[in-house]
């Protein structure tokens, strides 16, 4: 018996397979829903010029802009004296420096991590919402100092410089810009309830809470217009009760325990989805 070759294709016939085939790829992927996202500030970004946020500024414009607005609660900034001579200064108390003291002082070492507030600050004003003018971040310490961030500072990447610039505010109640004309970082009156605008809706991420899809919870939850304001633990582990006296619900968003900083970016990358900002 001999081995006969099975039927091959001609070329014509090839073409027109591939060409099926490509029209039923087409087809498909034409199903697919496609968002357009048109960047306002092209132009500005031709340049590699840093585009400073737009933000609201009067308290009417405060008022009735739609924004999310980040409360880090707990953040343990506190300065120290340190040393008795006349070199002695004031340093912000962590866990890596200055462990003899916090054991003096009787403090547990994670009771003392201010560069959890540091990595929440670099996360929340480094992304594309607070680059849209659609964020507001406050801090409130454990020594119930509130500080009001404005969104156009930019935080010192590294942990040393930002504990340097902590304790000019906390000692200067103030941090100006370069020009002195504005004022980046402040300390203002207690309490945060005072500086939120009337149409809001107040949560608190929670881990004991009930667990939800946060993108899906907000469009459900939230009004049209309705700012939001989330009140985020910036500290290592404790009790979520630092926010029961003005939220209005707590959530939990993972079934798995987050650091601080996590918090932050997805509930930034959440409201980003929503609002369409890229």
């Amino acid at each position: 018996m001999s081995l006969i070759d099975p039927p091959t294709q001609t070329e014509s016939e090839n073409k027109e397979t591939n060409g099926k085939e490509l029209e039923n790829d087409t087809s498909e992927s034409s199903s697919i829903p496609s968002y357009k996202f048109v960047n306002k500030n092209v132009s500005k970004l031709a340049n590699l010029v840093p585009v400073a946020p737009s933000i609201p500024k009067s308290a009417v414009e405060k008022e009735n802009t739609q924004r999310l607005i980040v409360i880090l609660e707990a953040a343990p900034l506190e300065t120290y004296k340190v040393g008795k001579t006349k070199d002695a200064n004031y340093q912000l108390l962590n866990c890596d420096d200055h462990q003899n003291i916090l054991r003096k002082m009787g403090l547990d070492f994670s009771e003392s991590r201010p560069d959890i507030t540091h990595q929440c600050l670099l996360s929340l004003l480094d992304s594309p919402l607070n680059k849209a003018g659609k964020l507001q971040v406050y801090i409130r310490t454990t020594k119930n100092v509130l500080i009001e961030i404005n969104p156009q500072v930019r935080i010192p990447r590294t942990f040393k410089r930002f504990s340097g610039l902590m304790v000019q505010l906390l000692h200067k109640l103030s941090i100006r810009s370069s020009s002195g004309t504005e004022k980046l970082i402040k300390v203002i009156k207690n309490p945060v309830t005072d500086h939120l605008p009337t149409n809001c809706r107040k949560i608190c991420f929670s881990y004991d809470a009930p667990t939800v899809h946060l993108q899906t919870w907000i469009r459900k939850s939230l009004k049209p217009n309705e700012t939001l304001v989330v009140s985020i633990g910036a500290m290592a582990h404790g009790k979520d009760d630092f926010a029961d006296s003005y939220v209005d619900e707590k959530i939990g968003i993972s079934e798995y325990p987050l650091s601080a900083s996590v918090a932050c970016s997805k509930v930034c990358c959440a409201m980003e989805d929503i609002w369409g900002i890229l």
